[in-house]
């Protein structure tokens, strides 16, 4: 019997696409590591064999405080019980929440019962995906590369549920009841342990550090690997608490690791569907440069409030996807918008009945409400690490005990990433060559 590992390091993911973006993080440094869909069971657990590292998806992203409470408390006592050294809250790289939903103050206040150390380090930025922390402020990539901070952020600015008001994450954050952050500025990480403890005269355990370069996050790494010493400690972030995590010196963060990416096997041969629920403008220019693809759009309001639509679009859909491939494409609202929630779990139902019929080759989900719910529609438990896709959005081996999903390829997107022709190019890499968007029929799945 192989004897079981300790995880070295768990995470939660406030959303289905970021939390992929930290199982790519982690499995591309040798971790072995693998995303569990919902809190697992022993069975899961022992399916899943020994693990470096351990994640779990969720939604708290679009959750009440009352929900977050509840939920991550169960997390949190799960995760204790793994004996996770290193515990991330991982939140989006934009930190795009608020008090009333979404809020990481909740989350934290949640885990940290479970973590005794006194530090919570919280990750300012993540520099490969277009995201800096500068003296607390936060400022992203747009569309175009143009960088701008965040409360004049194109998108984020206006974001539909969490519009970024405020730039100062230390100002955000104390909204959501972390009052007090402590900052360590990218100046001071040539001695890092001073400027924390300065940080932390006033009695502040919660402190949140510029991320300018990856130069910091080594910086940083090496702080979080001498910390642990004090015991499990909570950290709130982007997945530049993974790259942080995987740079600190290998005595402490990686001993245990090191081993080549699991579950490559079993992959499938057939059509891309997507599912684009963003409505964010990096993905809709993607949604028009995209060729070869039956294009069917999506009406949000007709979708929730009549039952034959939904099944006309699954007709079409399936015959669409019996000639090649197919995006659904969820429509700009006129007039009032639709809930994002109940739009997010219609188009889930749409998808599961979907591939009750369909042999998919690839999925691909575009938007992170439409992420988490369509993939929770799904009969999936797992996703482990496939293969780089582009940054922020790898591809995935789902891990299902129906036979027709387990080794699905799967891609989560969201809004913000990828380029102009991601649905071309990166959605469709290393698909066999026995299937294309030319109309052949799938001869086989491995």
């Amino acid at each position: 019997m192989t004897a079981k590992r300790t995880p070295l390091y768990g995470w939660y993911g406030d959303d289905f696409t970021g939390s992929t973006d930290t199982l790519a993080t982690l499995a591309e440094r040798g971790f072995r590591a693998l995303l569990f869909l919902r809190q697992p069971d022993e069975a899961q657990l022992a399916a899943a064999g020994p693990l470096d590292a351990i994640g779990i998806a969720g939604a708290s992203r679009a959750m009440a405080p009352e929900a977050i409470t509840a939920e991550l408390t169960e997390i949190g006592r799960f995760f204790a019980g793994q004996g996770v050294g290193l515990m991330h809250y991982k939140c989006c790289s934009t930190f795009d929440s608020a008090p009333h939903v979404g809020s990481i103050g909740a989350a934290v206040a949640a885990l940290k019962p479970f973590f005794a150390n006194p530090l919570v380090p919280i990750l300012g930025g993540q520099p490969n995906l277009g995201r800096y922390c500068l003296f607390g402020n936060l400022f992203a990539a747009g569309g175009d590369g143009t960088i701008h901070r965040i409360d004049r952020h194109p998108t984020m600015s206006r974001h539909p549920v969490t519009p970024m008001a405020e730039a100062d994450l230390r100002w955000h954050l104390a909204a959501q009841g972390l009052e007090g952050l402590g900052l360590v500025d990218y100046r001071a990480y040539a001695d890092a342990w001073a400027a924390v403890a300065r940080a932390r005269s006033d009695g502040t355990q919660a402190i949140l550090f510029d991320v300018a370069t990856e130069a910091d996050l080594t910086a940083i790494g090496a702080l979080l690997a001498t910390a642990l010493a004090d015991g499990p400690m909570l950290a709130v972030g982007a997945s530049s608490v993974a790259r942080a995590f995987a740079a600190a010196p290998a005595e402490s963060a990686g001993s245990a690791a090191k081993t080549a990416p699991t579950h490559i096997d079993n992959r499938h041969v057939g059509p891309v569907l997507a599912l684009v629920g963003s409505l964010s403008p990096v993905t809709r220019e993607q949604v028009e440069a995209a060729t070869g693809y039956a294009m069917l759009p999506v009406e949000p309001h007709r979708l929730l409030s009549d039952e034959s639509y939904a099944t006309g679009l699954r007709e079409t859909a399936l015959s669409a996807l019996a000639n090649g491939d197919a995006m659904l494409v969820t429509e700009q609202p006129e007039g009032a918008p639709a809930a994002a929630g109940s739009v997010a779990n219609a188009t889930g139902r749409l998808l599961a009945s979907i591939m009750e019929r369909a042999p998919i080759g690839r999925l691909v989900v575009a938007g992170g409400d439409t992420s988490t719910m369509a993939i929770r529609s799904l009969p999936l438990w797992g996703l482990s690490y496939r293969g780089p896709c582009v940054p922020g959005a790898p591809l995935c081996r789902a891990h299902s005990d129906v036979s027709r999903l387990d080794g699905l390829d799967i891609v989560l997107k969201g809004g913000q990433m990828g380029p102009p022709g991601f649905f071309n190019d990166e959605a469709r890499a290393g698909l066999d060559d026995t299937w294309s968007s030319r109309g052949n029929t799938p001869s086989s799945r491995a």
